[in-house]
């Protein structure tokens, strides 16, 4: 059933048995399919929800373990290692005739780009909590992911059976951190009767009902009952409501799902995957209470040019588009992609266009080009003859796709820009072992970068180490392990910031290169001046020599070697920059002066005024803005000065999340952040967050200067 491993293939090749599968009967039309994600904190039970979900519904014969690595959505050898969702995952159940999508993401920071890509994949979210946990900042960070999409979903508190289970807090909490002002966003469907043992339908009203759940039953019924009629389009309905008569269950039901479908309302449902409570109350939420592909709006389609494309709708018959939104190497498939197909209909035959555009600012330069469909399969990665508006499949050995390419047919080419993924913060310098790890690096490098859209790769041309930007230290973990996985043997170093030096005083400089060699002769003597310039104002070189003592045609050689000279650097291979050079002197001789010996020795010049004169290193400073919880507002600000920053201003922002946040703007030297995104996120507790952009080079310390040459 998972998009990860082909019928098993991986977890057979990690030591692991794989599951029994059936095949899901696929949806005929796109008014049949809801595709769900499944979101929340890492450890809440999503995985588990997703697996007794697929055993209730026959899908599987039984429900795997997260523990043993059995489950069908978490197959990958990382995620078993590390007992938790790394990738997106697509699993498929049926309920009657309609057909439901499962996107199981992964709830840990650092892999919010797979989560963003399952919520483009999806009409809907369940938001999962745990009814054992409080509820902290990543929860209500990735609750913010949702809402900024508008994404309507409804929240399943898990885990009842817990020993610390406190449902009744749990839904205060919910209803504080989710549900507006009033809370009234965020209500109770249903409620377990006391012994966990069954649910309490809350729009049923019927005596037995009030009886399992006692004292509580008219009053949430009441407000569930008013939170739904608040979005009907029948005004007649509250005050029919509010007169005493009896509310059709399916005129409740209709506005229920107008309710949800908007995200205005958001039901609850308690619930145990363990013990299956709540699965089939769920099951129906999904199928009767979240929109369907076609009443969802498409996105924007527009032409490789730039021009406008067609108005997307979800039609079967319209133009082809669609979105991967996940992209993995099988060692049967190859290069596989997960599609969500927005408009049309794809077949084996189709012939295809892949379009990658808008990604250039995170290193996926703008590609086009054409494939034909080899291998069409359906999420569960069995083969298929059609897959069509609204449904999820797999295209295998798609060559030039990448994670949020476009798929279109040949004939109409469209592009869909994709996602916003965050920036990626924390560098990982690596290198290949040998010669021999070159190749392997670089081909591993591509797959991943075709895969992952929040990795940034580079080449610093100031260091010329290869960094790879990562969200974090368990993104930069599975990188380096999916690199090493694929064969190459690399090694990691300490980042290196771009230094840059400049004279601090004054200086003079006497260059003088004779050399007599096989006839051949190479005189020339310069003297100059080197004078520090105000920051920002490069390199200048001012000719003051008097008499002809350098004749004209060599004033550029000396030029042209002292310029080279400033660019490779006087202490170590730290270019200096913000001089002014001036020649004033020098020799020449009539038969062996030449622009070569000229440029050799005005590099020399340049040497001797440097060991002579003060050399300052300057480091490179960032100006930085963190977003954080007015509780961490002092930690964060000592962990700043203790990063030699400085802090410019402090602000009030605002926020949709419980309680006062703030930006904090500051001066900090490059060097102190390249492990400031671990920090942040240990300081604040997963509260803070932040931007970097360079500003400037200032001298550094001369201790500090001394640590980054060494």
């Amino acid at each position: 059933m998972s998009t990860k491993t082909a019928a098993g293939t991986s977890a057979r090749a990690a030591g692991r048995t794989s599951q029994p599968r059936l095949n899901v009967e696929p949806a005929t039309r796109p008014g049949q399919i809801r595709n769900v994600a499944l979101v929340g904190h890492s450890g809440v039970g999503k995985t588990t929800l997703a697996e007794h979900l697929l055993a209730v519904t026959g899908a599987i014969s039984r429900p795997g373990s997260v523990s043993e690595g059995t489950t069908v959505s978490d197959s990958d050898p990382v995620e078993a290692s590390q007992q938790r969702s790394v990738f997106l995952a697509a699993v498929r159940i049926r309920d009657g005739e309609t057909v439901i999508n499962l996107l199981d993401t992964p709830g840990f920071n650092d892999f919010i780009g797979e989560l963003r890509a399952g919520l483009r994949a999806a009409d809907a979210a369940l938001f999962v909590v745990s009814a054992a946990d409080t509820l902290d900042e990543t929860t209500l960070a990735l609750w913010e992911e949702c809402a900024a999409l508008e994404v309507p979903r409804a929240v399943v508190v898990n885990r009842l059976d817990a020993p610390r289970a406190d449902l009744e807090h749990t839904l205060l909490a919910c209803r504080e951190s989710f549900g507006g002002a009033d809370g009234n966003a965020v209500l109770p469907l249903y409620l377990p009767t006391p012994d966990n043992t069954a649910l309490v339908d809350l729009l049923a009203g019927d005596t037995l009902a009030e009886q399992a759940a006692p004292g509580r039953f008219a009053e949430d019924r009441a407000a569930l009952i008013e939170a739904i009629i608040a979005e009907s389009e029948d005004e007649s309905l509250l005050e029919g409501y509010l007169a005493g008569d009896e509310l059709d269950a399916d005129v409740l039901l209709r506005d229920l799902h107008l309710a949800v479908g908007r995200g205005h309302f958001h039901p609850v449902i308690p619930l145990c995957a363990g013990t299956e409570l709540g699965l089939t109350e769920l099951i129906a939420l999904m199928s009767h209470g979240f929109p369907a592909p076609v009443e969802r709006v498409q996105p924007t389609a527009w032409t490789p040019v730039g021009a406008p494309g067609p108005e997307l709708s979800c039609d079967p018959d319209g133009p082809l588009a669609g979105e991967v939104v996940r992209t993995w190497v099988d060692p049967y498939l190859g290069r596989a992609c997960l599609v969500r197909l927005f408009s049309g209909t794809i077949t084996p035959e189709t012939p295809l266009h892949v379009s990658g555009h808008g990604g250039n600012e995170r290193g996926h330069p703008d590609h086009d080009a054409d494939e034909k469909t080899a291998t069409l399969l359906s999420p569960s990665l069995e083969p298929i003859d059609h897959a069509f508006a609204g449904d999820l499949c797999v295209i295998a050995r798609l060559a030039s796709a990448e994670t949020g390419d476009t798929i279109s047919a040949q004939s109409q080419p469209l592009v869909i820009l994709p996602w916003e993924v965050p920036e990626p913060l924390l560098p990982v310098a690596v290198r290949a072992a040998t010669r021999n790890d070159e190749d392997a690096l670089a081909k591993g490098l591509t797959r991943l970068g075709a895969a992952d859209p929040t990795l940034r790769i580079e080449r610093n041309p100031d260091t010329s180490q290869l960094v790879l930007w990562c969200l974090g230290e368990a993104h930069a973990d599975v990188v380096l392990s999916r690199l090493r996985a694929g064969g190459a043997t690399i090694q990691t170093e300490p980042v290196r910031v771009a230094l840059l030096a400049t004279f601090s005083a004054p200086a003079s400089g006497h260059g003088r290169q004779v050399k007599q060699s096989g006839g051949h002769g190479q005189y020339a003597v310069c003297d100059i001046d080197v004078e520090p310039l105000p920051r920002g104002s490069g390199i200048e070189f001012v000719d003051k020599v008097v008499g002809g003592a350098v004749p004209n045609q060599f004033i550029s050689s000396v030029e042209k070697g002292v310029r080279f000279q400033l660019a490779q650097g006087v202490v170590g291979s730290t270019p200096v920059v913000d001089v002014r050079v001036i020649l004033r002197d020098g020799k020449a001789h009539s038969v062996d002066s030449s622009d070569a010996a000229f440029q050799v020795a005005g590099g020399l010049a340049v040497k001797d005024a440097a060991a002579k004169g003060g050399i300052g290193v300057l480091e490179p400073i960032d100006t930085v803005e963190v977003r954080v919880t007015d509780d961490h507002i002092g930690a964060v600000l000592a962990d700043l000065s203790g990063r030699r920053g400085r802090v410019t201003g402090t602000e009030p922002m605002t926020s949709s999340r419980p309680g006062a946040r703030s930006v904090i703007h500051a001066e900090v030297p490059a060097v102190e952040l390249l492990r400031y995104a671990v920090t942040l996120r240990s300081v604040t507790g997963g509260a803070g967050t932040f931007q970097r952009s360079y500003l400037r080079h200032d001298p550094a310390p001369a201790a500090v200067a001394a640590a980054l040459l060494g």
